[in-house]
Order: structure tokens, then C-alpha cells, then sequence
């Protein structure tokens, strides 16, 4: 054979073998979605900030805590069930998994979901410290490795009348954030003082704790 025809058919198909491997690599970036499993518009405002793409899907699962489950624990375990149950149907995704628990004197403060238990909500809380704890998970699908923490924020609440109570979910309706109050809204006007290492964990997505680990997954937000 003409060495310059092996010459060339070997070059061919080098070149094709590497249009497969790019190929492929495309294929497995396309792949990894990332995927927010949450119908919150505030979570996904705050995943926004980030400038990734992404979606949103929102996995039906009972939030109920379990018997002597600790108020973090259930964060925990319901963050890591909505990526798990995203899975399910997005088996090459990235999912992150949220979920927040707020407590008060160790009892837990599930969302009022109406007016009635929105305003004892607000009542037993006013001048007293509530302790928001808000899950992370970041879930890899495909590879099936799972990153979680949780992210405590504690929050100081004002001496408010039930007047002042009564105006506020009249405007807001917070009816479905634990603790009864959107600091990211009106519900500021209820606080006094707030602590904790990530602001954006309050609102329920640790933003830093997220950066950290899409870079373990080789997604750099910069």
C-alpha cells in the first residue's frame, strides 16, 4: 500500500475519532442539566444571580416531619427527597434540592398555609429569636454522589401589636413561607435583627454553599 494513503487514512480517521470524542463531550454537557427542584420565585430569583442555566420543576412530596426527626434533619431529608424524586425522570441532571425549616424554642414552624395560623405564628414569634434552618443538597444524577448541608440563619423578631400583625398578612399572605414572614418583602418591617454566614440561606438557597459545590461538579460560576 502507498504509505502516503495509509498516511492519510490513519490521519482520517484520527480526526474522526475525534469528532466522536468532542461529540460526546458535548453530549454529556447537554446532558447534565442543571435543575432547580422548587416552585419558589424566590429561589429561583436567587439561582438566577448566578448566571447558569437551568429549569425548574417542582416534585410533589410529603413535606410531614417525622417522630422525634430534629427541625434540621427534616430540612435535611426533604431538601435531598425533591432531588432524589426529580431523578427520577432527569437521569443525566444536576439537581439541586432545597428546603427550609424554622424553629422556635426547638419546636418546629411549618408554613401556616392561612390566616388563622399565620397570625399565631406571628404572635408566639414577636420579640423572640426564630432559628431558620435551610437545607442544601446538590444532587449528581448520573453519578448518583450527593452534597448536603444545612445552613442555620437565626432572626430576631420585633415587639409587633396584632394590628401591626394584621396589616402585614393582609398585604403580603405569606400563608406558604415557614415562620409566616418574607424577609425578602414586607415581612422585613417584622425583624430586628438577623445573623447567620449567607443572607440568601433566609430566603432558602444558601447561595455560598452552592457555589462550592457546583465547583466540585466542574461548573464554575466565574
Amino acid at each position: 500500500m502507498n504509505p502516503y494513503l495509509k498516511f492519510n487514512r490513519s490521519k482520517h480517521a484520527l480526526k474522526a475519532d475525534s469528532f466522536k470524542a468532542v461529540g460526546f463531550f458535548i453530549l454529556s454537557i447537554m446532558a447534565a442539566t442543571l435543575i432547580l427542584a422548587s416552585s419558589s420565585i424566590y429561589r429561583r430569583e436567587l439561582l438566577t444571580r448566578l448566571q447558569l442555566p437551568f429549569t425548574c420543576i417542582s416534585p410533589e412530596v410529603d413535606e410531614s416531619p417525622l417522630s422525634h426527626e430534629l427541625p434540621a434533619e427534616t430540612a435535611l431529608r426533604l431538601a435531598q427527597l425533591k432531588a432524589k424524586k426529580v431523578a427520577l425522570t432527569h437521569p443525566q441532571a444536576l439537581i439541586i434540592g432545597c428546603d427550609q425549616v424554622a424553629t422556635l424554642d426547638h419546636m418546629q414552624l411549618g408554613k401556616p398555609l392561612n390566616h388563622h395560623n399565620a397570625t399565631q405564628q406571628l404572635q408566639k414569634m414577636r420579640g423572640r429569636e426564630v432559628i431558620f434552618h435551610s437545607a442544601l443538597c446538590l444532587y449528581n444524577a448520573h453519578s448518583q454522589h450527593m452534597q448536603a448541608t444545612v445552613v442555620p440563619y437565626c432572626v430576631q423578631f420585633r415587639d409587633v401589636s396584632d394590628a401591626e400583625i394584621e396589616r402585614y398578612l393582609l398585604k403580603e399572605q405569606p400563608y406558604h413561607c415557614a415562620g409566616s414572614a418574607k424577609s425578602e418583602g414586607l415581612g422585613i418591617a417584622l425583624i430586628e435583627k438577623m445573623v447567620g454566614d449567607d443572607p440568601n440561606a433566609l430566603i432558602g438557597l444558601p447561595l455560598i454553599a452552592l457555589v462550592s459545590m457546583l465547583k466540585n461538579e466542574n461548573i464554575a460560576v466565574l
